[in-house]
């Protein structure tokens, strides 16, 4: 089933970026919020493409590939071959044309913090999909692509909006306060984002215009299904 009589386009944009600061640890993108958003996608018959600042395998995190982490939305894509083919070929994100989408998707895991913050080519995208009235969603850590996106006044998109992402709480939690780029929280409110969140770990999405975020990895699903009703509604 489609959302309209014509098929939408969803761009997902996944993250490039392996090294976990300066640990020697390694990041990426979180599978779960790659993997739940996308088969939401699939299933209510939107087309999908993937692209990132390289081009090519996204670098996974690999704690997301732990059993703690797996669910049925992972298991499918573990077993998905054919996505797994096109995830090692995802298109250099300068290559894409805003025109052909009618919304883009940020998963996250925390990759996004180091190399989509501020990425002249997002927030350029970010900006003419929003500018040409089209929805535009991330979750946990790729909330941060929302940073440094402006609109026509020159003023920050979030500012007054209801904007969440991953919570200052959830990052202690992790241990990763002191090795983050900066907090996810403090920065959304810096720029005068109406920052809203739930107790941790629960699923939290928010829509604020054609800006849509979830909390964490436990919210990608509701993230995704905000912006196929945002599709259906357009």
């Amino acid at each position: 089933m489609t959302t309209s009589q014509t098929t939408k386009h969803v761009l997902m944009v996944l993250t490039s970026h392996a090294e976990l600061g300066n640990t020697g640890e390694k990041t990426g993108f979180w599978v779960e919020e790659f993997a739940a958003p996308y088969y939401a996608f699939i299933d209510a018959g939107i087309k999908v493409s993937l692209a990132s600042p390289a081009g090519g395998q996204p670098p996974i995190d690999p704690k997301s590939e732990l059993e703690d982490f797996q669910t049925a939305s992972t298991k499918r894509y573990d077993e998905d071959s054919a996505v797994q083919a096109l995830m090692a070929k995802t298109e250099v994100l300068a290559n894409v044309d805003s025109a052909d989408f009618d919304a883009v998707f940020y998963p996250g895991g925390h990759g996004p913090l180091w190399d989509l913050t501020d990425n002249t080519v997002s927030i350029s995208l970010i900006e003419t999909m929003l500018a040409a009235n089209k929805p535009v969603a991330a979750v946990c850590h790729a909330t941060a692509a929302f940073l440094n996106i402006k609109d026509a006044a020159g003023e920050y998109v979030v500012k007054g909006k209801a904007v969440t992402g991953f919570t200052n709480s959830e990052e202690d939690a992790v241990q990763l306060t002191d090795i983050v780029p900066f907090l996810l929280e403090d920065e959304l409110i810096k720029r005068g984002g109406d920052y809203q969140k739930v107790a941790d770990w629960n699923a939290f999405a928010i829509q604020d215009g054609l800006l849509i975020s979830g909390q964490n990895p436990q919210s990608s699903e509701l993230a995704a299904e905000k912006l196929i009703a945002a599709l259906a509604s357009a």
